[in-house]
């Protein structure tokens, strides 16, 4: 990831009609509006328009850090006034601010979008991929479909990186199970310890803020140093303002929109940077705890770190530009409003492509006794024959009893569909050589 250009340092004693007059045609200057508003783009885009009409681009910016001046607010995060926090509401943001609301908040109802039957099992799916994108986000060295068969069977993880996912996955399960509670700095290092037991070289670290300045944010190809964090002696006090500003004690000026709000939060323990390791996933649980306080139970169904992860290089822009333009939030809420909206938009295409699937299963079954368990465990067989099956992973993929999902499994053992081997004390269900053709007799 390079580092990103700084814009020019601007003077505060000039004016805008100095700025109009002879060196920006009138044409253009309806078409910056319209553009700032579409997309708020950085410096960088704004030095390239320059170069394209032909006029100075430090001026350019002048008069784009104007017009923004006029609408820009800042937020009330530390009384000791240190750094200054900003946002903008473009037409861009107001209007994927509005999409979310309409589609996390509820206002349809939860079965128009996951089927009831469907829902913990989704969950738990959803909470599994966040866990495992969030720990990749961070290094974990593992792929996507040996992490998902570790936490459906249990399996102890082997390695640091197996660690890091199957702590992920118990921060986010305590997460939905504590969303209603009071934040403090020890709700904050108790996520932390979840996140970081066992994966960092001192243990003493696990749930602890840094006690130390000697941690720079760099780029791992080049080693430029991207962010140096505040001090480690502001960190108490940086980390009661964060918690006054989680719990909505202190009132802004202006109404600040939820999801922005849970944006910020993640943009702030990054910022902050208050742990020697685990920033980033205690970030993004913190964001999604926010959220799910707040009512916006879709969110939980979405991994929206999987979406960062295929965008990695445009995250770590997002904290540099907002930092780099003097704290201008704006930058890191679209871009996470952008990863948000793609998140949402996988998870409809994920349901739709589940359902079609369901409906041709069920209608190949529709005359048979499998229950609705077995028939996506009939599914999953057909999508991939070499499926191995536990009781355990059953039991975790559907949240039902050992005894239940041994029946199911054993159900489909009486059919031919499935047979039994031992894996050293496991007993394993995999698919006969004729279990294919078993399940479409009975269709």
């Amino acid at each position: 990831m390079r580092k990103v250009e700084p814009p020019p340092f601007l003077s505060e004693t000039w004016e805008f009609i100095e700025l109009r007059h002879g060196l920006i045609p009138q044409v253009k200057l309806s078409e910056i509006s319209e553009i700032n508003d579409s997309t708020y783009p950085y410096w960088e885009k704004w030095k390239y328009l320059a170069k394209d009409w032909q006029c100075a681009a430090k001026t350019l910016w002048k008069i784009v850090k104007v017009k923004r001046s006029l609408t820009q607010k800042r937020i009330k995060f530390n009384s000791s006034g240190k750094f200054n926090l900003y946002i903008n509401t473009p037409s861009v943001v107001q209007q994927k601010l509005h999409e979310l609301d309409l589609s996390l908040g509820g206002n349809l109802s939860a079965n128009d979008i996951i089927p009831t039957e469907e829902k913990h099992r989704y969950l738990i799916s959803s909470l599994m991929e966040e866990a495992i994108a969030s720990s990749q986000l961070e290094g974990a060295a593992t792929t996507r479909k040996v992490a998902k068969e570790m936490l459906e069977s249990n399996r102890k993880p082997r390695n640091v990186s197996e660690q890091m996912i199957v702590n992920n996955y118990a921060a986010m399960q305590w997460i939905v199970k504590n969303k209603d509670i009071t934040v403090n700095a020890e709700t904050i290092l108790q996520i932390h310890r979840i996140i970081t037991t066992n994966t960092l070289a001192d243990k003493h670290e696990e749930g602890a803020f840094r006690r130390s300045n000697d941690v720079r944010i760099v780029d791992v190809q080049t080693g430029a140093i991207l962010h140096t964090p505040p001090p480690q002696e502001d960190l108490e006090s940086l980390m009661a303002e964060l918690c006054k500003f989680i719990n909505d004690t202190q009132k802004e000026d202006f109404f600040l929109h939820p999801i922005s709000k849970a944006i910020i939060v993640h943009f702030l323990i990054g910022y902050i940077h208050p742990f020697a390791d685990g920033n980033g996933r205690t970030a993004r649980a913190l964001f999604y705890w926010y959220l799910i306080k707040k009512g916006y139970w879709l969110i939980e169904y979405m991994s929206v770190s999987r979406i960062i992860l295929g965008s990695k290089a445009q995250y770590a822009r997002a904290y540099q530009y907002t930092e780099k333009d003097g704290n201008d939030l704006t930058y890191f809420i679209l871009y996470n409003l952008k990863c948000i909206e793609n998140s949402l938009n996988e998870l409809k295409k994920y349901i739709e492509r589940k359902n079609r699937e369901k409906k041709n299963i069920l209608a190949l079954l529709r005359n048979t006794t499998y229950n609705d368990r077995q028939i996506v465990l009939i599914e999953e067989i057909i999508n991939n024959k070499k499926a191995v099956f536990s009781v355990q992973e059953v039991q975790n993929k559907f949240g039902v009893s050992n005894q239940t999902a041994r029946t199911d499994l054993n159900y489909l053992v009486s059919k031919g569909i499935l047979e039994t081997r031992k894996s050293g004390n496991r007993i394993q269900f995999l698919l006969t050589d004729g279990g294919e053709k078993k399940i479409i007799e009975k269709g």
